[in-house]
């Protein structure tokens, strides 16, 4: 029955978005189902909305957004995306990479806020040649793509510890993987733009690549303190901040300005539902259920784990999933790098579905879409990298 409580759950979400209910009624609803289903007492309904906020690892998402779209509002006001935009125009003179690559650039920033970057930047390139469902699932697709290898993110880091797999054999292991990824955004949406971005040549690419680095400074200043200093996000994005205003000298009257239109009501609020519903999901202890669920399944066992982590995935996130099914995976399968590359591949095509994604909440926000909408347009991608992906394992073990 607790299966069957959570597909309500999740039916409930689904059918208030496809009666164009706003997203903040949809997730309100399926908290409300889910608090009558698993009688959740209200003292810990409370406990739990207020954990969103006490609990630094849910409320740094939070703030990150705030301290993002902060400093997209500083870059905005000092016109350094625009101008950026127009240095990768010069430098590649194609539509196309630039649509794709930068939301790929800008997924190295480990933060659910980079997606509003990706999507100013998708929206601007593809005006007039692709409509809003499919610029959110490019701006969306894209910004992703790192977040399946890269170990800035919580996710890889979480299963290389727990697989014991080396981060160079996994990295390689995914090479692959991610060029999958590029084509199946590629191929059926940026195909559809012209190569010719419609500005002139560069002159000088050398100035150009210098250029870009000059307006896109505060990003990389970012990066760089995550990865090579191990700098948290909130403290990194805050630097930048610090910098920005310093450098292109911001005034106080600015300041207040940006203050105020930094705090998205809408975005902010809607990100704050989503992670209550993962802790009321949290709380109802489903995920423990999956296992013997799926064992009983006339399916080979890597096939078992798949599809447990994908479903695993969908409820709660990569990172519940990660650390209840990956040492069950690991104990059941001779692993290695084949079965993290296969689990990690089969993760990250779950999370581009899941509700409880914050960053599809953002780009449906932005792109004024439902996230119904998105998650429809993202299904039969994210199913074809699956089955890319299984046959892309068995090739490892052959070679393995």
């Amino acid at each position: 029955m607790q299966i069957i409580y959570l597909a309500i759950v999740f039916l409930v979400i689904i059918g208030l978005m496809a009666f164009r209910r706003p997203l903040y009624q949809a997730v309100l609803g399926g908290l409300l189902v889910t608090a009558l289903l698993y009688r959740i007492p209200v003292a810990e309904a409370g406990r739990r909305t207020m954990m969103v906020i006490t609990n630094w690892t849910s409320c740094s998402v939070l703030v990150t957004f705030y301290l993002i779209t902060f400093l997209q509002r500083i870059l905005e006001s000092r016109k350094q995306i625009k101008l950026a935009e127009q240095d990768l125009d010069r430098i590649f003179h194609n539509r196309r990479i630039n649509t794709g690559g930068t939301p790929l650039f800008i997924g190295l920033l480990p933060s659910a806020a980079s997606m509003i970057l990706c999507s100013d930047i998708v929206k601007d390139a593809t005006r007039g040649y692709l409509n809003p469902k499919e610029q959110a699932f490019v701006a969306s697709w894209f910004r992703h793509i790192p977040e399946s290898t890269l170990p800035t993110y919580t996710g890889v880091l979480l299963m290389l510890s727990l697989s014991g797999v080396p981060i160079s054999q996994f990295m390689v292991g995914m090479i692959i993987p991610v060029i999958v990824l590029v084509l199946l955004g590629y191929l059926p949406y940026l195909r559809k733009l012209p190569k010719n971005p419609g500005t002139p040549k560069s002159n000088s690419r050398a100035k150009d690549v210098l250029h870009l680095f000059q307006h896109l400074w505060s990003l990389l200043l970012i990066l760089v303190l995550i990865l090579g200093f191990n700098v948290s996000v909130v403290s990194s994005t805050l630097i930048s901040i610090v910098a920005s205003i310093l450098i292109y000298r911001v005034k106080p009257g600015e300041l207040s300005v940006m203050f105020r239109s930094a705090f998205e009501k809408k975005l902010l609020g809607n990100t704050f539902l989503v992670l209550v519903l993962k802790e009321f999901i949290a709380y109802t202890g489903v995920l423990a259920l999956l296992p013997d669920i799926m064992a009983n399944l006339p399916l080979p066992t890597y096939l078992v784990f798949a599809l447990l982590f994908f479903a695993a995935t969908v409820i709660s996130g990569t990172t519940g999933a990660i650390a209840m099914a990956t040492p069950l995976a690991f104990a059941a399968i001779p692993g290695g790098m084949p079965l993290m590359v296969y689990l990690m591949c089969i993760c990250h095509a779950a999370s581009q579905l899941s509700p409880t994604h914050v960053c599809l909440v953002v780009a449906s926000d932005y792109f004024d879409v439902t996230l119904g909408e998105l998650i429809r347009k993202t299904l039969p991608m994210s199913l074809i990298f699956c089955g890319l992906m299984t046959v892309y394992y068995n090739v490892l073990l052959l070679l393995w």
